[in-house]
């Protein structure tokens, strides 16, 4: 973590200096505002994270809810948000409390007597270590408490203003702010009040029964799984072995659990197969009691034994597979023709079954994937033209996940013998993975993803997916780091140098790029970078070296990767980097000697791959998106 670079801090370093709209914020929820987040659910809280580093954009987050949230459904924490957590600033911390899954266990009826369940794969979680970063358990409700933490630590100071639920919305093609959105307050001594707010753009995170999606005229298709689910997390006493470690339980009644050990090292939530959805018996599952599902859950675990002490929460679903038709509010015959002024996120465009783990770390992707894009239009670093690229990405993404998690969630309610093999559950499981992980992503060419033309140079970091990290070595004090964990949610691209490695007496190809970032009119940097603002505030420029930290000289690294930061003009020392002794990040990333560029978004994607020479084709790709400023060469 870097600090102090505009005087001394003495407290807490996460807590950044108020900026912008977050100097004297006013407590009540303004008439105008630049974006309007409706729901404080994950989706809708990582938008307002991103967006808080902003100073210049006046966001505000509504839910209806009259505080935050107690008790979240949501629980699994896929390595992917992990890695999201991280950027964040509170990986570590929420990793503390949670608990961490490792491996899996997959029951069967015993072949001697399918009355009885009995062990039979064992699997580990990550079996080829597809992440450095952990797979989680925590409740839904300490994700939110950090993003809220995050935003009132950001120098816009934002909180969520509770207790106004959405009602509509209209959307004016002139003025702006051409949404005007209508609110009632749900809490207080004015509850019942109205109130209009108008924004220039406005994102529904208001879940599966989204009124924003409903105002826009969205669709949502697609059709239940027709069968029924008992979940409840519960504190309970047993003599099932495996109780805290997650699950796949299959008994010889046809009947399921899938297990899931929760974070304090007693809670755990059990997803209870209720069976088939009829006609006939639709009303009396959706009324199944928790004395039923825990009865239930007990006939499944035989010889075990379930007594439940306390029931923290429970629940009854039915699977069911949604998805919207388009993202934002330009229909359909209209896409590239004007700009979205209204979008949705999360559950308001995608429904599916929990037992994935995928609801929660999905819809934070959507808003991660949004918040920075919208961030960068309203500060006028990009035209409305991005804003396009997110129903475009994000649709694909959802489709996918329904893909997956209708079969996943077919498979976990077939019966013993209507399986081909009673390991299929764990093949599948393991064949998945990365899916599972939320790794599987990968955007395709557009204004934000470059073609893959020199993909070779750096075949390990495959164009439109995330940015897989590597250890690394900091060059100016000898730090073992992971390259990735040093990108951060502050808005910027990050762009990796990886140098080339010259014979004597031949001239080093990093250093002619390195001066042409600097000095050249053409440079990203300086065609981009807002006049007067540091010079690494849009694009963060880091260089990593094929030596070892101790046979590099900080003082042959170029000015460039050297930048001076804040009032004093101090020098960044941490953007320059050595390979690992004992992890070659060439070696491990299948990176070209000759050296090569990866160009990184702000929601951490890897937007291209370029030779160190190929400066006019890395122009070329900014230009694309970003819109060109004026700036003297950086010396």
């Amino acid at each position: 973590m870097q600090f102090h670079h505009h005087g001394y801090v003495s407290g807490d370093p996460r807590v950044q200096p108020a900026a912008g709209v977050g100097i004297d914020r006013p407590d009540e929820l303004p008439d105008e505002v630049d974006v309007l987040v409706v729901g404080t659910g994950p989706a809708g809280m990582i938008t307002a994270a991103q967006l808080s580093q902003f100073p210049d954009v006046v966001t505000r987050v509504v839910d209806r809810r009259p505080g935050r949230l107690a008790v979240g459904q949501a629980d699994g924490i896929q390595p992917r948000s992990v890695e999201t957590f991280q950027a964040f600033g509170f990986a570590g911390r929420i990793a503390e409390e949670a608990y961490r899954v490792t491996q899996v266990c997959f029951w069967h009826p015993d072949p001697a007597d399918p009355s009885r369940i009995v062990r039979g794969e064992r699997t580990l979680d990550d079996p080829t270590g597809i992440s450095e970063l952990p797979h989680l358990m925590v409740n839904q409700a300490r994700v939110l408490d950090y993003f809220a933490e995050f935003m009132a630590n950001a120098p816009t100071r934002m909180r969520p203003d509770y207790g106004w639920d959405f009602r509509d919305l209209t959307v004016d093609d002139h003025g702006d702010h051409p949404v005007t959105v209508h609110l009632v307050r749900t809490a207080g001594d004015d509850a019942g009040a109205e109130k209009a707010v108008r924004a220039r753009y406005v994102v529904g995170a208001d879940g599966a029964h989204s009124r924003v999606r409903e105002s826009i005229g969205c669709t949502a298709v697609g059709q239940s799984a027709l069968h029924a689910w008992g979940v409840m997390d519960v504190l309970a006493v047993t003599d099932f072995p495996d109780i805290r470690t997650k699950c796949a339980i299959q008994s010889g009644s046809g009947g399921s659990i899938l297990l899931i050990p929760r974070e304090g090292g007693h809670l755990f939530r059990m997803y209870v197969d209720l069976g088939e959805v009829l006609p006939e018996n639709h009303a009396t599952l959706r009324g199944t009691t928790i004395e039923a599902i825990i009865a239930r859950a007990n006939a499944i675990l035989h010889p075990y034994s379930l007594d439940v002490r306390d029931v923290a929460w429970h629940s009854v679903y039915e699977v069911a597979h949604r998805l919207t038709d388009r993202f934002d509010d330009v229909p359909l015959d209209q896409v590239g023709i004007r700009t979205p002024r209204v979008f949705i996120e999360g559950d308001a465009c995608h429904t599916h079954s929990a037992k994935a783990g995928q609801g929660m770390n999905v819809s934070m992707q959507d808003g991660f994937n949004l918040a920075w894009k919208l961030g960068y239009v309203l500060t006028g670093r990009s035209p409305e033209s991005l804003l396009a690229t997110y129903s475009r990405e994000r649709q694909v993404i959802a489709q996918d996940l329904i893909d997956f998690d209708r079969e996943w969630s077919a498979l976990m309610a077939k019966k013993p013998d209507e399986l081909a093999d009673p390991a299929e559950l764990t093949e599948f499981y393991v064949r998945t993975t990365e899916f599972l992980f939320g790794f599987m992503t990968q955007y395709p060419p557009s204004m934000l993803v470059a073609e893959p033309v020199h993909q070779d140079l750096a075949a390990g970091f495959p164009i439109g997916k995330r940015f897989k990290s590597a250890p690394v070595v900091r060059v100016a004090d000898g730090s073992p780091l992971q390259l990735g964990h040093q990108h951060r949610a502050d808005g910027r691209w990050r762009v990796y140098a990886f140098a080339d490695r010259p014979a004597a007496g031949e001239q080093s190809t990093l250093s002619a790029w390195a001066d042409w970032m600097a000095t050249s009119p053409d440079s990203p940097v300086l065609a981009h970078t807002p006049e007067g603002d540091d010079r690494d505030s849009l694009l963060d420029v880091k260089v990593v070296y094929q030596q070892r930290s101790d046979a590099l000289d900080l003082g042959a690294v170029p000015p460039l990767f050297l930048p001076r930061t804040g009032p004093f003009a101090l020098v960044d020392y941490e953007k320059a980097f050595a390979t690992d002794p004992a992890d070659d990040i060439f070696e491990r990333r299948g990176i070209d000697r000759g050296g090569c560029v990866v160009v990184v978004r702000p929601d951490q994607y890897v937007a291209g791959v370029f030779p160190l020479d190929g400066t006019h084709e890395l122009a070329a790709f900014f230009r694309q998106h970003l819109l060109v400023r004026v700036r003297e060469p950086v010396g």
